[in-house]
């Protein structure tokens, strides 16, 4: 079955920062597109949707604020796709590492929102992601899984 809705996870997966040992950008200008992410993406059929659920640990430290964060992650899936996204296809846990939250993978919480706001079931979806607590996200959301390598062919 063709999956009616595509999650990535963002950092690793669909872009890379330009910044040295920097995890997430900052800034607009601080990231870049992985290589094969749009023509993959553009090769799938136009009706499928498109999501991002991602940890954002940077916010809970005040690296950069909430809005910020959201806006980066909403230009890196239409920079992706070529689409913007729909309202709540982005997810991101904000939170600090070292603070209990029930949003960061490998919790399924960003998954599972990103599913209601699509109106669809577990296995209409599929993640794709670069970490074990993707994979876990994924087995705990009930969502087929693919790693970052595969999907793209990397």
């Amino acid at each position: 079955m063709t999956p009616r809705l595509y999650i990535f996870d963002a950092d690793g997966t669909l872009r890379r920062t330009r910044i040295a040992g920097q995890p997430c950008p900052h800034a607009p200008d601080e990231w870049e597109l992985l290589p094969g992410v749009r023509p993959r993406l553009a090769a799938l059929p136009i009706e499928v949707g498109f999501g991002i659920a991602s940890n954002q640990d940077h916010v809970g430290y005040g690296l950069l604020s909430y809005q910020l964060a959201h806006g980066l992650l909403c230009d890196l899936l239409l920079a992706a796709t070529g689409r913007p996204p729909l309202e709540g296809a982005v997810q991101l846990c904000p939170h600090r590492l070292e603070l209990a939250c029930a949003c960061r993978k490998p919790a399924p919480e960003l998954l599972l929102r990103i599913l209601a706001a699509h109106h669809l079931p577990p296995e209409a979806a599929l993640y794709v992601g670069d970490a074990d607590c993707d994979a876990e996200a994924a087995r705990r959301a009930r969502i087929p899984f693919r790693w970052a390598e595969q999907f793209f062919g990397r």
